[in-house]
C-alpha cells in the first residue's frame, strides 16, 4: 500500500475514535442539563463513530497493515450554551469530510482503487452527517429560548434516526 495512503488511513482511524470521544462529551453535557433526547442523539452518534473506526481498523488489517492507536486528545473546548456542541459537531463533521476527501484524493493519485471503493460509503455518509448536524442546529436556533419547543425537540431526539 502506498505509504501516504496508509498514513492517512491510520490517521483517519484515530480521527474516528476522537469523534466518538467528543460526541460522548457532548452527550454528557446534555445529560447534565437534563436533555436526555440530546444525550441519546450524541450517544448514538458516538457509537456510529466507533463503528467507523472499527471499519478502518478492519480494512487496514485485511490489507495486512498495522494500525497505530494514537493518543486521543482532550476536547478542545468546554460547552456552556445549548448550541455550543451543535456548532462544534457541525464543524467537526466538516473537518471529517475534509479528511475523507483528502484520503480519497491520495488514494486516487496512488491508483489505490480498493481504498477508493472502501471510502465511497464514507463520502456518501459525510454528506448526510453534515446535513443532519446542520438541521439539528437550525432547529435549536429556531426554537431559541422556547421551553416547550425544546421539550418537544428533546422528546423527538429520543426516537431512532432513519439512517
Amino acid at each position: 500500500m502506498n505509504e501516504n495512503v496508509l498514513n492517512l488511513l491510520d490517521r483517519q482511524f484515530n480521527h474516528e475514535l476522537y469523534s466518538a470521544y467528543i460526541y460522548l462529551g457532548f452527550a454528557h453535557f446534555y445529560s447534565r442539563l437534563g436533555l436526555m433526547g440530546f444525550r441519546h442523539r450524541f450517544t448514538e452518534q458516538a457509537k456510529e463513530e466507533l463503528m467507523h473506526a472499527s471499519a478502518f481498523l478492519n480494512y487496514l488489517e485485511d490489507e495486512g497493515e498495522a494500525v497505530s492507536f494514537g493518543e486521543i486528545p482532550k476536547m478542545k473546548f468546554e460547552p456552556s450554551k445549548l448550541t455550543d456542541p451543535l456548532h462544534a459537531a457541525l464543524e467537526h463533521e466538516k473537518f471529517i469530510t475534509d479528511t475523507i476527501n483528502n484520503l480519497y484524493r491520495a488514494a486516487d493519485e496512488a491508483k489505490d482503487y480498493r481504498t477508493m471503493r472502501f471510502l465511497d460509503k464514507f463520502i456518501e455518509e459525510q454528506a448526510e452527517e453534515e446535513k443532519s448536524a446542520a438541521a439539528l442546529l437550525s432547529k435549536v436556533t429556531m426554537i431559541g429560548e422556547d421551553a416547550a419547543g425544546l421539550y418537544m425537540l428533546d422528546k423527538e431526539l429520543m426516537q431512532p434516526q432513519n439512517s
